[in-house]
């Protein structure tokens, strides 16, 4: 006999994490369109080794440490307040407070609970800005959802939303976006095993590279992307 049962979060993680979820994550690519410019990232080889960085770097010590601290029991609002200070490259740090403002939205129409307005009103009187992985945990926590299942799911949501953006800009074929999304599962579990470990003096460590061509990409001639 079939075991239909179902965990009372695991269709709502679903929706959480679909990249159909209208949060604008299609119009940003975090820092690779630069690469793409440079010729330094050009097949499926190159941008794999690009996801690979980007989920053991920015993904490990910024948006999942986050979570992490914030399903601890830290303020969201000091939490807040670090993210927008670590976030150096703007366009970057405008794209976080974007893809929030817009989960805080959705989150506050489908999934609302009490953390999630007091997120949404230090946001909308100005007191914290709204940052996606915030506001994703605070959705996650508030359903119920297991730490390490919302890491997962937020650490490779944002990693199929970047490989289906390469998959346009390279160009890349459907079957290299698979394939690389197959690899990236394993780094995924890499660095959710990571965060477990890390503590607060970890937050925010960055690779300059990465973060030197976040920059570069405001001043970018021309752009797909918006970050």
């Amino acid at each position: 006999m079939l075991n239909t049962a179902t965990k009372s979060y695991q269709l709502a993680l679903a929706q959480l994490t679909d990249s159909a979820l209208p949060t604008g994550a299609f119009a940003h690519s975090l820092g690779f369109e630069p690469y793409i410019e440079r010729e330094l990232i050009c097949n499926e080889e190159s941008f794999g080794v690009w996801l690979s960085a980007f989920i053991a770097q920015p993904l490990t010590y910024s948006d999942g440490l986050a979570i992490r601290f914030l399903y601890e029991g830290s303020d969201v609002g000091q939490l807040d307040e670090l993210l927008s200070a670590q976030l150096l490259p703007r366009q970057v740090r405008e794209a976080s407070m974007k893809m929030g403002g817009r989960l805080l939205e959705i989150g506050g129409d489908v999934f609302p609970s009490v953390d999630l307005d007091l997120y949404r009103d230090l946001v909308s009187t100005g007191r914290a800005a709204g940052h996606q992985p915030l506001a994703f945990a605070v959705v996650a926590r508030s359903l119920g959802i297991p730490l390490a299942e919302a890491l997962g799911a937020y650490l490779f949501a944002t990693a199929t939303t970047l490989t289906q953006n390469a998959v346009r800009a390279i160009p890349l074929g459907q079957n290299a976006g698979q394939r690389l999304l197959r690899h990236a599962a394993d780094d995924v579990a890499a660095a959710v095993e990571s965060i477990g470990h890390l503590d607060v003096d970890d937050f925010g460590a960055v690779s300059p590279g990465l973060e030197i061509s976040q920059m570069r990409h405001e001043r970018q001639r021309a752009r797909m992307f918006m970050s």
